[in-house]
């Protein structure tokens, strides 16, 4: 029996040694999380994205953000490096693979498609599907590391951007280099600006906790920033200066930003926040044992479909969600031209659409 204790006693020493002492590739700041708003107020539950179709994509899951071509066709950047074109029932062609992992997509005035590949950095897909390389690094030789989203500016300008530099998403997969990012929170995200005429990639705004989704605001005088490891949303003038924040303290992790009708913005949030965690911001130390855990005992997105339409000043106009998490990990939406919502996901198998009025 002593035996069995004392084995006990060393598998017990053991284990919180590994936990205590394990090497762990974040190294933690310490930061205090705003206060969860939960669901009330505009974020009051509601179950306006029940009504959502599924589009088939075929093969392909993981429909990360969807853009309207040209030719008023939905395309998608998918998990399996693909980005999909696809009439709004469907079915869906492959019109560009890149190798990597797509994540933002957008379309310039003459018809180029701009990814943020997450693996790859800034690439372009011409009209005929041909994919090019723009920036793997800055022009400073900075390498990027996880490109995210992407949008254009009145001149051409291409802003992106890098939501880590401390944790490439080629080595460790998007969503765990996210999850690494977020609990270091050491505010390493920045945004480039790709300029085509001189082909320079220069920093744009940087100290954001992973830099995620961006947009040009329809006046072409702004770049909103969503910086999810902060549960906020940033404004930047395009002529350069530092940006203030203009939506602060939401309930979720946001993601992506699309243009919405009327100048308005499509939010999405990924997931609701995890009040463990939030517990946790300030104690360094219980954050590194965190990452030592079995990926099973780690926090993970919980499923609950949520979308935020704000205007450019970061006023919730309104919000869609689905508390059943039939749809979920949504990540935005973009806005067909007869009023349907299209609504994009970090993981599931189909692309979804609001009907108009949904």
């Amino acid at each position: 029996m002593k035996t069995i204790f004392r084995a006990a006693a060393l598998l017990i020493i053991a284990l919180v040694a590994y936990l205590a002492l394990w090497p762990v590739p974040v190294q933690p700041v310490a930061w205090t999380a705003p206060e969860n708003p939960g669901y009330t107020g505009p974020y009051a539950l509601n179950t306006r994205l029940a009504a959502l179709e599924r589009i088939d994509i075929g093969p392909d899951t993981g429909p990360e953000d969807a853009a309207i071509g040209p030719d008023g066709l939905i395309y998608v950047a998918t998990h399996e490096g693909n980005i999909l074109r696809l009439p709004p029932e469907g079915p869906a062609e492959v019109f560009a693979s890149t190798g990597g992992r797509p994540l933002g997509i957008e379309f310039g005035p003459d018809g180029t498609l701009y990814v943020a590949d997450a693996y790859l950095g800034l690439l372009a897909a011409a009209p005929d599907g041909t994919v090019s390389t723009l920036a793997s690094q800055t022009t400073d030789g900075s390498p990027i590391l996880y490109a995210d989203d992407v949008d254009i500016g009145p001149d051409g300008a291409v802003y992106f951007s890098d939501a880590s530099t401390r944790f490439a998403a080629k080595d460790h997969g998007t969503l765990a280099a996210s999850v690494l990012d977020l609990i270091e929170h050491s505010a390493n995200g920045r945004i480039l600006k790709y300029d085509p005429g001189s082909g320079e990639t220069t920093v744009f705004a940087d100290g954001l906790t992973f830099a995620n989704g961006v947009a040009v605001d329809a006046a072409s005088q702004s770049l909103l920033v969503v910086e999810t490891g902060d549960y906020r949303v940033w404004r930047y003038p395009l002529t350069g200066g530092p940006g203030r924040v203009i939506l602060d303290a939401l309930p979720g992790f946001p993601d992506n930003i699309n243009p919405g009708p009327d100048g308005s913005f499509w939010v999405g949030l990924v997931s609701p926040r995890n009040d463990m965690m939030d517990g946790l911001s300030s104690n360094v130390f219980l954050r590194s044992m965190i990452v030592r855990l079995p990926d099973a005992m780690k926090p993970a997105p919980t499923r609950h479909g949520f979308l935020i339409r704000m205007d450019a000043d970061g006023n919730v106009l309104e919000t869609l969600q689905d508390p059943s998490g039939a749809y979920a990990l949504t990540t935005g939406a973009v806005t067909l031209p007869d009023g349907r919502t299209v609504v994009s996901s970090l993981s599931e198998p189909d692309l979804a659409i609001l009907p108009a009025g949904g």
